[in-house]
């Protein structure tokens, strides 16, 4: 069954729900560049906290280690760039945008249906609900596993950035105290790469809960990225 609002939104379209449009282009563009910079951001980030071994030759004929950094740095403004016109798009773009920034902590209906998709996930539940946007699940857990997250991480990867372009940058006057506030750069390495880790596992159960629901929920959710809408099977 659909919840409350989402039947509401049926409603307003006048029409039996088969499918409904929910992510706009922009959100749609911004999940698939944000998620190629994920996968370059951890698979470099790891080989810069774990360097492969040394090549063989003059240190000027290899620039391995550089190639990664830069790779890692390129990644790390594209999120960080996406991460905020994402933000602006919460503001101009369709209500679903903003359900990741966003949490309706007191409204109990929405508190009841987070636990009745825990159990869905569980196996616990037999007969899954159907939703527009985000489950009320995937938006707890996209809020708190990426929204902020992703904002610790551009916080701590810019104040460790600041190290090496040098006192007086701009990335050093707006990061630069982090590193104090938690002890030391190699403390924020640690919370950094620690991050990472954290996220990454997010994104596993992620793509796993996706594919689940394409299948066992009767609704589209891969497909809805792609396109923007969402279908409903019988």
């Amino acid at each position: 069954m659909l919840s409350q609002q989402d039947m509401l939104e049926a409603e307003r379209l006048g029409r039996s729900v088969k499918s409904i449009y929910v992510y706009e282009a922009p959100v749609r563009l911004w999940h698939w560049v944000n998620a190629l910079a994920m996968v370059v951001l951890a698979v470099s980030g790891y080989f810069i906290g774990k360097p492969l071994p040394t090549l063989p030759g003059e240190a000027s004929d290899n620039f391995l280690l550089g190639y990664i950094r830069f790779a890692h740095f390129s990644a790390a403004y594209i999120f960080a760039v996406g991460l905020l016109g994402r933000l602006y798009w919460a503001f101009v773009g369709n209500h679903h945008a903003r359900q990741i920034f966003m949490l309706p902590i007191g409204n109990g209906q929405w508190w009841s249906e987070v636990f009745f998709e825990l159990r869905w996930y569980l196996f616990l539940e037999k007969t899954p609900k159907k939703y527009v946007g985000h489950n009320p699940m995937a938006q707890l857990m996209m809020f708190f596993f990426f929204t902020v997250l992703a904002v610790g991480m551009v916080i701590t990867g810019f104040a460790l950035y600041s190290e090496g372009v040098g006192l007086g940058s701009w990335q050093d006057q707006l990061f630069g105290w982090v590193i104090p506030a938690v002890g030391g750069s190699m403390q924020l390495h640690s919370l950094h790469r620690l991050g990472m880790w954290i996220m990454m596992t997010f994104v596993l159960v992620h793509v796993y809960a996706a594919i689940r629901e394409d299948i066992m929920s009767r609704q589209s959710l891969i497909s809805t990225m792609i396109s923007g809408w969402r279908m409903f099977k019988d």
